[in-house]
């Protein structure tokens, strides 16, 4: 994946437009969580140090396109960034219509998703946000996805367009894991549902050593290999699909384990009644939300051969005890393996956050349904455009 970074650019008395990911929580006008803030940082101050103007677009929330509603917009946070900044973030409230920006000064636009065309890639609109700045910086990997005017459109509307740090280091962590991996290469999908990560799976049987499903995707697959998965969410209609999925796995020589026990207990509510049970021992009032110890020792040894590992979707409900000992364990593993270690999706990084083992991981992806579609092997609009304005 090629790109031109912002070492490779002269940005001194320039204006550099950064289109940044500070999609942040915020409650009653207070910011919940500044990660996604302070990851952007760096980006910010490599730019002032180099002598530029900074001007910053982003979105935040799902607003009705065209209209203004206050709960999405960004002016807190650019309060917030100016403390931790160290110095004054102006806020645009009308950025189409020009923005203000000397070198050394740090503004943010408000939500690009306020504005008309956003969503659909409007060229007036992408030409707008590429003439604010002399260079577009592209640093919004979870953003990197969607095809939208302040993505895709503006950076082909550039004169010069650029990775950011961060956008570099998600595609370089892509590269790492889909053209060059060492191995094996093993996989880890968890979450509740097969329908939302079907491409996912077909596509990473095609190119791992090792699959591991975790949640209610091995529900499904369980009950695909024959066996009675209770009153467990399983997908029904998908059962095919699992049974073709199963069968590939065969056909290429993948490892395909599937758990061996399960943690069930009658409903989600009745987490003190849970118990640990073979999955050939359900009974029709037990429901399954997590692996059990006999599973998760059996996923040590072959995950103990790995080279490198990526790990999207808890593999069980890890927000609550005792369905977190299964994630957990899967966390304790990578945190120890010598394996190259790759965890996506917000639920994951938070589970392996929450685990206290998140700086003994290989890398954290920042984008979550962009780095999804890494895996099923598309080409994200953004790191597309990057690549052609590299030549």
């Amino acid at each position: 994946m090629k790109a031109l970074t912002m070492k490779d650019v002269d940005m001194k008395g320039k204006r550099v437009v950064m289109r940044v990911d500070v999609n942040v929580p915020i409650h009653d006008g207070v910011i919940t969580s500044d990660k996604r803030i302070r990851a952007v940082l760096p980006t910010i101050k490599m730019a002032l140090e180099a002598g530029a103007g900074v001007v910053l677009l982003a979105h935040l929330g799902r607003p009705t396109e065209g209209l203004f509603e206050e709960k999405f917009s960004l002016r807190p946070v650019a309060a917030h960034m100016a403390e931790l900044l160290g110095q004054p973030v102006e806020f645009c409230a009308d950025p189409l219509n020009g923005v203000e920006c000397q070198p050394g000064q740090v503004v943010l636009c408000e939500n690009v998703r306020f504005f008309k065309g956003e969503k659909k890639n409007n060229e007036e609109l992408a030409a707008t946000y590429a003439a604010m700045g002399d260079i577009y910086v592209m640093d919004a990997f979870g953003a990197a996805h969607r095809a939208q005017a302040s993505t895709e459109g503006a950076l082909r509307k550039a004169g010069t367009a650029v990775a950011g740090p961060l956008m570099f280091a998600e595609m370089e962590a892509a590269t790492r894991l889909l053209d060059e991996p060492q191995r094996p290469l093993y996989a880890i999908i968890g979450g509740s549902k097969v329908s939302t990560k079907l491409t996912v799976l077909d596509n990473l049987l095609n190119i791992v050593d090792g699959l591991i499903v975790g949640g209610g995707i091995a529900n499904t697959f369980l009950e695909a290999a024959g066996y009675n998965m209770g009153a467990s969410l399983v997908e029904k209609d998908l059962i095919p699909e699992a049974k073709r999925m199963i069968e590939k796995a065969k056909e290429r020589g993948v490892a395909l384990p599937l758990p061996t026990d399960v943690v069930v207990a009658p409903s989600f509510e009745r987490a003190g009644e849970a118990v640990t049970k073979p999955v050939s021992e359900l009974t029709a009032e037990d429901c399954a939300f997590d692996i059990g110890e006999a599973t998760a020792a059996e996923y040590a040894k072959l995950l103990a051969e790995a080279k490198t590992i990526v790990w999207n979707g808890p593999v069980g409900a890890f927000e609550v005890v005792p369905f977190d000992k299964g994630s957990r364990a899967l966390a304790d593993i990578l945190a120890g393996c010598e394996a190259y270690t790759l965890v996506c999706g917000g639920d994951t990084v938070a589970a392996v956050e929450a685990f206290g083992v998140a700086d003994k991981m290989g890398y954290l992806s920042t984008g979550g349904g962009a780095f999804l579609e890494v895996l099923e092997g598309k080409t994200l609009p953004a790191v597309a455009a990057l690549a052609d304005c590299a030549k």
